[in-house]
């Protein structure tokens, strides 16, 4: 919309490599056109009951739903082609958005055991990205902001000797990505490592150990300017920007955020069957029996004030920074999901943003341009879960995960190695490439996240399982079909189960991670 009427945007977006892979395939397309007529149906249906029943207030909200997912209907099919992926390259192409990249399973990149796993994270990223956006990414989104610099590391798991690690930021210098992001904590020094490293040892000689390795600038940094950031010794770096706390609160906040507001819609109250949503916050403490009915006047009065405060405290804030950035980066299932004003609350602040002369919304390429960093630093270990270092992915929940990727990565890359430049029956260049997707699905943070916050921990628990007991069954078949010269019937059949059940990347080559770029 914000297009349409020509004004100026500036948006950094996001887009995982899974996510991009999920949208572009034609089961998506379909299905999602099948569950927008589904809303439509339920919304249709629940506006007849609630006349039957003299719930005037509730049958026009039933209204307000049948024209919310018509008209995404509408524009998904006559705008968009159905194709999300194709629509947001549109965006880009024309200068409205920039799009970034990440690693291509969410890995946790500062515990990944082997720069092999680093390396082949980021560079099968970058390559979903190329596909889909015909372009190299500037930017990439470091997993849950998870960074590690160079030094002697050593597995918090196992009894190894430490040996010599990249930092983060050299991987993202050789494949070309210019900038990354960072949380407030690690760019000012890094010291919020929370209370748990008592609790858990491998967690506390982890980072005992990054302490030793590690000298601590004294020079005050801002997170209203960028650096280039490079490992002490090194050379190789990228530009990091660090994210803004003022205005991060306001949205994530549970107790003083935004999406909190009693006004705006209830997430967990549903009417069913259709799963729509007819209630409204109410209060902090209200249980979901007691909520009251949605008011969407009430909650369009706050969407104004909101943008308008959010405005506000951007304009203080960069009043004393000349030349600075403010950087307001949020998951983008916030907005819409979770808080369903979300989106046109963003739409309200950019339109704001850009009737203010002193302020711009812009992308974080085109400010590097305007505004080359002048400062290289060093960046402390850790990431911008609780606590600030890793105990959200690495605890006494989550061990026994670490344990099961630690003991793949050491199978499959010296596999990967014993079978470069040899000429392979295809099926064995095939399983080859599906245990490298085994390997990479069971590397996503997503899992151990799942599993310490007990959102999904069964779930969690059994994808991590299941990749584990895949990986190490089809490497036995490749160990006997690199003995036999080719894969068994048998083995044939298991490889086509798992390449119909886990077939992501498509054209995923292993070799391609050591050898540097493929084309």
């Amino acid at each position: 919309r914000l297009w349409d009427r020509g004004i100026p945007i500036g948006v950094v977006m996001g887009v995982t490599p899974v996510l991009a892979e999920q949208l572009s395939q034609d089961a998506f397309k379909e299905n999602f056109l099948d569950y927008l007529n589904l809303k439509i149906k339920a919304a249709r249906e629940n506006a007849k009951e609630f006349r039957e029943k003299g719930y005037t207030q509730m049958a026009e909200l039933a209204d307000m739903w049948f024209d919310f997912y018509g008209g995404l209907l509408k524009n998904y099919v006559s705008q968009w082609g159905r194709d999300i992926i194709w629509g947001l390259k549109t965006l880009q192409d024309e200068g409205v958005l920039e799009i970034i990249t990440s690693a291509a399973t969410h890995g946790y990149l500062p515990l990944l055991k082997r720069d092999q796993s680093v390396e082949a994270q980021i560079r099968t990223g970058i390559e979903v990205y190329e596909k889909h956006f015909d372009r190299r990414p500037k930017g990439i989104w470091l997993p849950e902001c998870g960074y590690r610099p160079s030094y002697p590391w050593k597995p918090p798991l196992g009894e190894e000797k430490p040996y010599p690690r990249k930092g983060i930021e050299e991987f993202l210098y050789e494949n070309g990505i210019q900038y990354f992001f960072t949380d407030t904590h690690l760019l000012k020094g890094g010291r919020a490592i929370g209370t748990y490293m008592a609790r858990f040892e491998a967690l506390r000689l982890l980072w005992e150990h990054f302490q030793k390795e590690y000298t601590p600038t004294q020079q005050e940094r801002s997170v209203y300017y960028p650096y280039y950031v490079v490992s002490e010794g090194k050379d190789k770096g990228a530009i990091v920007f660090g994210r803004d706390p003022k205005t991060a609160i306001q949205v994530w906040s549970g107790e003083h955020g935004y999406p909190g507001d009693f006004r705006y819609l209830e997430f967990h109250k549903k009417h069913f069957p259709g799963g729509l949503r007819y209630w409204r916050v109410t209060g902090a403490k209200t249980d979901l029996a007691s909520k009251m009915i949605y008011e969407p006047d009430k909650a369009r009065r706050a969407i104004g004030e909101h943008a308008d405060h959010f405005v506000t405290i951007i304009r203080e804030t960069l009043k004393d920074q000349p030349g600075g950035v403010l950087v307001a980066p949020y998951d983008a299932e916030l907005f819409g999901h979770w808080w369903f004003e979300g989106p046109i609350w963003l739409e309200k602040v950019l339109e704001k943003v850009a009737a203010e002369k002193d302020l711009e919304a812009t992308t974080c390429s085109q400010y590097l341009e305007d505004h080359p960093p002048r400062e290289v630093i060093t960046l402390p270990e850790g990431s911008w879960g609780e606590g600030g270092f890793h105990y959200i992915w690495l605890n006494e929940w989550t061990q026994w995960v670490w344990e099961k990727i630690y003991k793949a990565e050491d199978l499959f890359f010296p596999l990967l190695g014993a079978t470069r430049n040899k000429d392979l029956p295809t099926p064995l260049v095939e399983a080859i490439s599906q245990l490298a997707r085994e390997l990479l699905l069971l590397q996503s943070s997503d899992w151990p996240f799942l599993i310490t916050t007990w959102s999904a921990r069964d779930y969690a628990e059994s994808r991590v399982a299941e990749h584990y007991e895949a990986f190490i069954e089809l490497y036995k078949t490749i160990e006997k079909g690199l003995m036999e010269g080719n894969l068994s019937p048998q083995g044939v059949r298991l490889l086509r189960s798992l390449q119909e059940r886990d077939n992501l990347f498509p054209e995923l080559n292993p070799w391609c991670w050591e050898q540097g770029r493929c084309d």
